[in-house]
């Protein structure tokens, strides 16, 4: 059964993931709702206008009164700026998986943000809304999406093949998933090989820490 809390704010080491506010409409148009190329490669119109993205905004803010909705503006530390979006654009309860879509401003792609946002994302669904999957979909033409997913760590599963007809020609669909046991079985790894990689480094912080104990221990007692 799914535990539904709506968007709450995540925060990974580059990025913020927050809900959407109308101010973030003039970053918008500049990074990639006019963008066509982005647009079209997860299959959302194109928005020109301030008008127009203020009235899909009003969308996106009168949703999250509901505790199902799930969409973040992805947000660089450094800049302050939105730079894209990510989102559980699809969630069925009664089968307790959802599906994410992203997408990142032309200006800010190859520098691992889509990847760092999304894991957080799967993070977030797994621990906070209890998914037992999550799923992901990219164009067969769309190669940095697909590498993405493969960074992630999700799992092939199959091509709808001719999907889209897109430009003159059709394009096959891709899908990927993620079960929460592999989720978690990864994240036992990773500590894992942090934890075997840091060790010394580990035990002497901790004979440090037992040193000094037996010092203060005895300069009060001695």
């Amino acid at each position: 059964m799914l535990t539904h809390i709506g968007t709450d704010t995540i925060e990974t080491e580059r990025l913020i993931l927050r809900k959407f506010k109308i101010s973030d409409d003039e970053a918008m148009l500049k990074y990639w709702i006019a963008d066509e190329k982005i647009q079209s490669l997860y299959s959302e119109p194109v928005y020109t206008t301030k008008a127009e993205v203020d009235e899909l905004l009003e969308k996106y803010i009168n949703s999250y009164q509901k505790n199902d909705y799930y969409r973040w503006a992805i947000i660089e530390k450094n800049s302050g700026e939105c730079i894209g979006q990510i989102a559980y654009f699809l969630v069925d309860s009664k089968n307790n998986f959802a599906e994410i879509e992203y997408c990142i401003g032309s200006d800010f792609q190859c520098k691992g943000y889509a990847t760092e946002a999304t894991k957080a994302v799967i993070q977030y669904g797994f621990d906070k809304i209890n998914l037992h999957k999550v799923q992901i979909c990219t164009k067969t033409i769309n190669k940095p999406s697909k590498r993405v997913i493969e960074k992630c760590g999700f799992t092939y599963e199959g091509t709808l093949r001719d999907y889209f007809y897109m430009d003159g020609e059709y394009v096959g669909r891709l899908y990927f998933s993620m079960l929460k046991s592999e989720f978690e079985s990864k994240t036992k790894l990773n500590r894992n090989i942090y934890l075997h990689n840091n060790l010394p480094a580990i035990e002497f912080c901790l004979a440090g820490r037992l040193y000094y104990s037996y010092i203060e221990f005895y300069f009060t007692c001695g």
